[in-house]
């Protein structure tokens, strides 16, 4: 019986058992998948956080301008409100950092360059493929951070015939993180004659276009990714096929 158990023994040792060589070369295996499939893993977590930030900051924003007209009896319409459109959004949201025009703080865009240079900010975004520089006159009226780190931007662009020209962007991890492109992180907003905060891509938008003019992966255009608000929010895929 004794000489049974010592063979059980030896037979579970030896078939069981892993050798070194064993062991490291199972290690490595799983080091290479990890290191072919983690950045994807990774690049879709931040896709993700991008989608939800686009959403959350759509929410806010209609919200405050819901508000706005509860309180006020009537929206805001464009080509009335012009140059106050900042400090009527800021009265509704939980802002955690008034930007003015651009300060030194580092949740703001430095804006000091730029009034003596345009020039000099035109690199703080990239268009939606990274190809150009977006111009920065399109965000340069007024930003603020609000409770999410969120950065909002505003632009009075006055108004011609009636038609407002009143743009909102917002990034929506902030100003210091990546990607800072137009159509990833940098999203458009128009406000229409009714008041009401429409995506810009869509449908009688400024920066609207049947063939994606302002949303597409080859254009080098500084406006590219204007118009990828709209189709950000509508197409389920749009965070799945972001141009690198």
């Amino acid at each position: 019986m004794t000489r049974h158990i010592r063979w059980f023994k030896n037979f579970y040792n030896y078939s069981f058992g892993f050798t070194l060589a064993e062991v490291l070369i199972t290690l490595g295996i799983i080091g290479v998948v990890a290191a072919l499939t983690l950045p994807t893993v990774i690049n879709n977590a931040q896709n993700r956080q991008l989608e939800t930030g686009l959403k959350k900051g759509y929410s806010t924003l209609a919200q405050a301008l819901k508000m706005y007209e509860q309180e006020n009896g009537e929206p805001i319409k464009g080509y009335e409100e012009g140059i106050h459109l900042k400090k009527f959004l800021m009265t509704y949201v939980n802002v955690v950092k008034d930007c003015g025009k651009g300060t030194g703080d580092k949740s703001c865009i430095p804006n000091k360059a730029y009034v003596n240079n345009p020039d000099n900010y035109k690199a703080v975004y990239q268009n939606y493929n990274g190809t150009n520089e977006i111009p920065y006159s399109l965000i340069d009226d007024g930003q603020f951070v609000i409770n999410d780190g969120m950065l909002v931007l505003i632009e009075n662009d006055g108004a011609t015939d009636n038609k407002p020209c009143l743009y909102i962007s917002i990034d929506v991890n902030g100003y210091n993180k990546r990607p800072n492109r137009l159509g990833q992180d940098l999203f458009m907003f128009q406000i229409n004659n009714e008041g009401q905060l429409v995506p810009m891509g869509a449908k009688d938008t400024d920066f609207y276009s049947e063939n994606d003019e302002y949303c597409s992966n080859v254009s080098k255009s500084e406006a590219n990714g204007l118009g990828c608000t709209a189709k950000a929010l509508s197409d389920k895929d749009f965070f799945k096929n972001l141009p690198r």
